[in-house]
């Protein structure tokens, strides 16, 4: 018996949108697709399922305002696809391209956003490349420096853990200017893929699923998107809100794991019983219900604030993450002890759900990073309360 849970936070409009979104991958990325993909020599991801899902749905530009050629739905929309895209393991870069560049670019660009949203709104992925060899996820620690004045610029260096960097048509990299330190001289440059400057090497990662990449580049002519060494705020801004639709990718993944369980503990029987019968699978399964509800209402109020222009909605992001962060884990394990000794096997897909758990739970900052993070908000509020 399928599992069934009331959908609180979704219209019959968005309930409908789901349902065809898990429909089109139930059909075009089943399990054995993504395995077919993840085993592939190459990027990582189909290419042909890309074209599908931008073509045909408009993935790649859901979230992308009308006027610069996207479809002008919400967050919530982009998020329920991600969430879709997070359950099934489908190998597209969308959240790479619309989830993580998109908004990025949309919030450095301001009145030039159209040229360079566009391109991703029908289907041009693109990658962003921001964290260096140190691994800090936090801009201000980026040390690649931006040669020249005004919008061309040179660019040489390397940069780290960038995810559909194989796919990407066009590569936004944080750079600063020369001199300049923290948030101050931050800068977002576009450089094309194909410029004989630029090298991708596939790097060894945990998520079999979604490969990382190490960018080099060479002596690389760049654009400026925006004004130049002023991107610090809206680079924050923009990794504020992928890290919310991270949240919404990582619930889908909980959504699928929590199924997976419940439908494994109803369908093996020891002594005669279903193994959910009894106390100890229960009290799992009823653990992995609690985490999947926190997390899905973390998840959507983060969303929701982005949308409603909240201004606690960076707050709002950082208490998702360091939540469900830790939740999907505690969930991956359990589903995978919930199934024994076959759970951690190569041919059950519980360990490719628990790889997916880990790299999320860094992705963009572990739970102690928001923590911190939150902990720094509190302070200063007390600070400016007792002035």
């Amino acid at each position: 018996m399928p599992l069934e849970l009331a959908e609180f936070n979704l219209s019959e409009e968005r309930l409908e949108f789901r349902d065809t979104l898990r429909r089109f991958f139930e059909e075009h990325a089943p399990i054995t697709e993504v395995r077919r993909v993840m085993e592939a020599d190459g990027s990582g991801s189909s290419s042909k399922l890309w074209q599908l899902a931008s073509e045909e749905l408009g993935l790649a530009g859901i979230a992308i305002e009308e006027e610069h050629g996207g479809q002008g739905f919400g967050r919530k929309e982009l998020g329920i696809a991600l969430g879709e895209v997070g359950r099934s393991l489908a190998p597209i870069p969308l959240f790479a391209a619309a989830g993580l560049a998109a908004p990025v670019v949309g919030a450095v660009a301001g009145d030039e956003a159209a040229e360079w949203l566009e391109p991703i709104a029908i289907g041009e992925a693109a990658a962003l490349a921001w964290v260096e060899a140190d691994g800090d996820w936090d801009p201000a620690a980026t040390r690649l420096e931006a040669v020249g004045s005004g919008g061309e610029r040179r660019l040489t260096g390397e940069k780290h853990f960038l995810l559909g960097g194989a796919e990407a048509k066009r590569l936004f990299v944080v750079a600063r200017e020369s001199g300049s330190h923290c948030d101050e001289g931050l800068g977002l440059y576009a450089v094309e893929g194909n410029d004989p400057g630029v090298e991708l090497l596939r790097r060894e990662s945990l998520d079999l699923t979604r490969p990382l990449w190490s960018l080099r580049l060479t002596d690389v002519s760049a654009r400026a998107v925006g004004t130049p060494g002023a991107a610090a705020e809206g680079i924050r801004q923009g990794l504020d809100e992928a890290t919310a639709l991270l949240c919404s990718e990582m619930v889908g993944g909980m959504r699928r794991v929590l199924e997976t369980a419940i439908d494994y503990a109803s369908e093996r029987h020891q002594f005669s019983r279903p193994i959910g019968s009894f106390q100890a699978i229960k009290h799992k399964c009823a653990n992995l219900l609690i985490d999947y509800e926190g997390s899905r209402t973390a998840a959507d109020g983060a969303l929701v604030a982005l949308d409603e222009g909240d201004p606690e909605a960076a707050l709002l992001a950082s208490v998702a993450k360091s939540h469900i962060g830790p939740a999907y884990l505690r969930t991956a394990t359990e589903s995978g002890q919930i199934q024994g000794g076959v759970g951690y096997t190569w041919e059950y897909d519980a360990h490719l759900y628990f790889r997916r758990a880990m790299a999320c739970k860094a992705l963009l900052g572990d739970e102690s990073a928001h923590q911190e993070r939150l902990a720094m908000w509190v302070a200063r509020g007390l600070e400016e309360g007792a002035a």
